[in-house]
């Protein structure tokens, strides 16, 4: 190959990974889709989303009041965007990440941080330590009906169908049968 074809293809390959690189926000920023285990928060909840939003590269997060990502340092982040944002990165995968966003709460005893620090916890394996965020969780809002999904296929996970049926029924009687949370956990539950 001569000089100038190398430097040629070179330009094309940078030009390429510059493409990409300046798309993936664009595309990142989309919907944000849905959690799998969204549920109606019931009465008394302070109805955290559970819809999860876009993620950002590691050291920022997204804030839905400017619907930019930001330094996850940000004083004007408030502490219900932290917690739905650490939900989308556990949604996301990135439960190491969503943990440590937690982590940066100033109550991180609410029950849609216990709830998605179980969650998070639970995805790493560690299902005994996610069982006892949810626990908290339930203590803190008895109606949540996502929560109990989610403790529901922790049993599951564990063996215990008994205690996820139980969940089942008190999501039926939170939210009825048509609800999100009451599907996933009852095909959580047929498919164990």
């Amino acid at each position: 190959m001569t000089i100038a074809t190398v430097r040629i293809a070179s330009i094309l390959v940078g030009g390429c990974i510059a493409a990409f690189a300046l798309s993936a926000p664009a595309f990142a920023i989309g919907g944000g889709g849905s959690g799998s285990g969204s549920g109606s928060s019931g009465a008394g909840s302070s109805g955290g989303s559970s819809d999860t939003m876009p993620t950002c590269k590691k050291g920022q997060m997204y804030d839905k009041r400017t619907k930019r990502c930001v330094k996850q340092s940000s004083a004007n982040v408030t502490e219900e965007n932290r917690t739905d944002y650490a939900y989308s990165l556990a949604k996301a995968g990135r439960y190491e990440e969503a943990l440590a966003m937690l982590d940066t709460l100033k109550n991180p005893n609410t029950a849609e941080a216990l709830n998605y620090r179980g969650y998070a916890t639970r995805k790493l394996g560690r299902t005994d330590e996610g069982i006892s965020y949810y626990l908290k969780s339930v203590e803190l809002d008895p109606k949540y009906a996502q929560v109990r999904e989610y403790l529901g296929e922790a049993y599951v996970i564990k063996g215990r169908l008994d205690l996820a049926k139980e969940q089942l029924e008190t999501i039926k009687a939170i939210c009825g049968t048509e609800c999100e949370a009451y599907r996933d956990l009852n095909e959580a539950i047929l498919k164990p």
